[in-house]
Formats: C-alpha cells, sequence, structure tokens
C-alpha cells in the first residue's frame, strides 16, 4: 500500500510541476462529432481556450490544418512567446480507424507515441472542441482546445462547448483563455 501511496504522490506532484491535469482513474469515452468531414476542417483555428500543457506556453495561439496526403492532415501549430518571437511545432495528423474519422491520432516527432486528438464538436465555419486523453495506469491525463476560425468566439458557444466537456468530467474551471487581441497578436502576422 506504501508503494501505491509513493507512486500517486509521485505522479501528482509531476503533474503539478509541469501544469498538465493528471486525473485518477480511466480516460472516459466521449461521444465525438458525427460524420466528420476532414476536408472541411481544414485551414486556420485560433485558440480561444485550453486545458493546461507542458508543450503551450505563449498566446495568439493558431493551428492550420492542410492535406498532406491520403489520410494524412499537416499541422502547423504557431503561438508568441513570452520574449516577442514565434514558436511553432509542425505535425501529421492521421485517422486510427476509418469508420471513427473524428478520432485522429497526432503525432509531432518520429520518436514519440501519437497523442489523441478527438473533434468533439464542430460546425467546420465557426468553432471546434477538440479532446485528448491518455492512459497512465491508475490515472489519465487530459488535454482540450476550445478554437475558432475567427480570434474570438460567441461566450455562448463557448458556454456550450464547455458543458460538453464538464459532462464527461473534464475540470472545466482549469482552462486558460488565449489572448487573441490584434495589437497584442500582431507580430502573428507578419
Amino acid at each position: 500500500m506504501k508503494a501505491v501511496q509513493a507512486l500517486t504522490l509521485t505522479l501528482l506532484l509531476v503533474a503539478g510541476a509541469s501544469a498538465q491535469l493528471l486525473k485518477s482513474g480511466k480516460c472516459p469515452n466521449p461521444a465525438v462529432q458525427s460524420n466528420f468531414d476532414a476536408s472541411r476542417y481544414l485551414g486556420k483555428w485560433y485558440g480561444i481556450r485550453r486545458l493546461p500543457n507542458t508543450f503551450q506556453k505563449g498566446q495568439c495561439s493558431t493551428a492550420n490544418y492542410t492535406l498532406k496526403g491520403p489520410g494524412e492532415i499537416a499541422v502547423l501549430n504557431r503561438e508568441l512567446l513570452d520574449d516577442g518571437t514565434i514558436g511553432s511545432a509542425v505535425g501529421t495528423a492521421k485517422v486510427k480507424d476509418p469508420a471513427e474519422p473524428a478520432k485522429l491520432e497526432v503525432s509531432f516527432f518520429e520518436d514519440t507515441p501519437p497523442g489523441p486528438y478527438w473533434v468533439l464538436s464542430t460546425d467546420y465555419n465557426s468553432y471546434t472542441l477538440v479532446y485528448g486523453c491518455t492512459d497512465y495506469g491508475l490515472f489519465h491525463k487530459e488535454l482540450s482546445w476550445i478554437l475558432s476560425r475567427e480570434p474570438t468566439l460567441p461566450e455562448e458557444t463557448v458556454e456550450k462547448l464547455l458543458g460538453i466537456l464538464s459532462s464527461v468530467g473534464v475540470s472545466v474551471d482549469e482552462m486558460i483563455p488565449s489572448i487573441q487581441d490584434e495589437s497584442h497578436c500582431s507580430a502573428m502576422n507578419q
């Protein structure tokens, strides 16, 4: 029993130090977007809110999706870092099972396993809600993003999307808003 308690404490300390959300139990299995059409999903999205993670540190975040090849989507994530530089990450998203096209796996480095990128809800034209969860034995780690085609999103849409996350047990009060103010983010458009 002491070993389990020590492991639990260690994992919680690591999660707290890395600003990732580590929760006890297995990942939930939320419903995803029905009849997901990746071709309509392509293009630029702005970060509106996200769960804390270790790989996003800046503001003015964007994601750009382009068709890379059959069944593959190229991913370009960008953000404005505190020192004024632009950080970016290039990856590839693939559908794991053609019967569930809204459940993609995205990878940014060849030597690391892909992570889940599930589109829970989108209208393709204004918003998307993305969720990912990975099991680690007795715990799981969640990631989530609310993205928009424009730098802002109506609050009622944000609340609707937070409601979807909340219904599957996601701690929506932990979500961080992204600054998308034009004067702050002008360096991203140069």
